[in-house]
């Protein structure tokens, strides 16, 4: 099974979370806190309170939504501000309270090739052969080629390159807000998992391989991003959800949406790590070995999918997309792939679990 979830070994919550013992006792009871977003002290259990200023957050109420309470110190984004004197690490740890509508990227196309580092355009020769080899691998109907194969589709662009610029500046806006820069494709950081840890191989009981036409259908996504040839996708901000992803017109069953990126680490040195985003990329035989992509520094607009309520027909019903891990060239990579036909203005879920069902999501939608 190539299904793939977030981090599975996760940190342990602490204790209820309550006034430190001198916060108490200007308090005169616990019972009085209550969360800065929604006003109330109710879900106690899910009531932290920041190291830094003593205010009270429910998790679920922070954007995006924490899934457990963090076991080391957690500072509001408050005394995450510039401001403040906090570390970096705590820093990266801060969440958008609902009500922050992050400022939006400037709509000028000069800043957005720059932040995207786009290439040239593509020669009339190059559009021309990519267009011919899309409509020869895409013929016949949907319905045959499914019976036929089930191979993974590329996503077709927005024709219109003003539309293009509007999807990639809305993700420039989203990971602005967030302190990410724009990456895709996994990256090895120094101090961290390096590139020849990532070996597909090592996976406990082996990994499904792409195979070479879809592996070539994914080279060609990533020819298309990096000439600004963007998926038909928009990052809206939602009061109640935070960031999420929006499909900007039709997209076909099969189809790859994106690949999910970051730096790589060991699984073992984020093991109390407060990051709500972290994937599983390698689930090795030995512990000691298994990867996971960190994408709180670097990412795309996978960073930005949200996760469904697993615990509910409700929420299930709302998947529409499946991650799925594959060896490509002796490697391990993550891919998000259409599980459905989608909608134009269709929000985009996935199932943080994959099939393991270790995930907390009973606060998602």
């Amino acid at each position: 099974m190539g299904a793939a979830g977030q981090l599975r070994r996760r940190t342990r919550a602490r204790s209820p979370p309550g006034p430190r013992p001198e916060a108490a006792a200007a308090a005169g009871d616990e019972d009085d806190v209550k969360c800065e977003a929604c006003g109330s002290g109710e879900a106690a259990p899910e009531l932290m309170l920041c190291d830094g200023c003593d205010r009270g957050f429910h998790i679920f109420c922070l954007r995006p939504i924490l899934p457990r309470v963090p076991a080391g110190d957690w500072f509001c984004p408050s005394c995450c501000s510039p401001a403040s004197s906090k570390s970096e690490s705590a820093a990266a740890a801060a969440h958008t309270v609902v009500g922050k509508k992050p400022k939006q990227f400037p709509l000028v196309q000069t800043k957005i090739v720059d932040f995207f580092k786009i290439q040239r355009s593509p020669t009339p020769a190059d559009a021309s052969a990519e267009l011919k080899k899309r409509k020869r691998k895409s013929g016949g109907t949907l319905v045959a080629s499914k019976k036929k194969s089930r191979r993974l589709l590329s996503f077709i662009p927005s024709s219109d390159p003003a539309q293009r610029l509007r999807q990639m500046a809305s993700l420039a806006t989203a990971l602005t807000a967030t302190g990410a820069a724009f990456s895709n494709e996994l990256t090895y950081q120094p101090g961290m998992a390096p590139r020849s840890a990532n070996r597909a191989a090592l996976e406990a009981g082996g990994m499904q391989v792409l195979n070479r036409e879809d592996a070539e259908t994914l080279a060609r996504c990533q020819r298309m991003m990096a000439r600004g040839e963007w998926p038909p996708l928009l990052v809206a901000y939602d009061p109640v959800e935070g960031f999420t992803v929006e499909a900007d017109r039709p997209i076909r069953d099969l189809t790859i949406i994106t690949e999910y990126v970051g730096d790589v680490d060991f699984l073992r040195n984020r093991e109390h790590d407060d990051g709500d985003s972290m994937m599983t990329l390698l689930s090795a035989a030995s512990p000691a070995r298994s990867l996971v992509i960190c994408p709180d520094r670097r990412s795309n607009i996978a960073r930005f999918i949200n996760g469904i309520n697993n615990h509910t027909p409700e929420g299930r019903k709302k998947q529409n997309v499946k991650c799925v891990r594959f060896d490509v060239g002796g490697e391990c990579r993550v891919l998000l792939v259409a599980n459905r036909d989608i909608s134009k203005g269709e929000r985009l879920y996935y199932d943080y679990n994959g099939s393991e069902h270790e995930y907390p999501t009973h606060h998602f939608v």
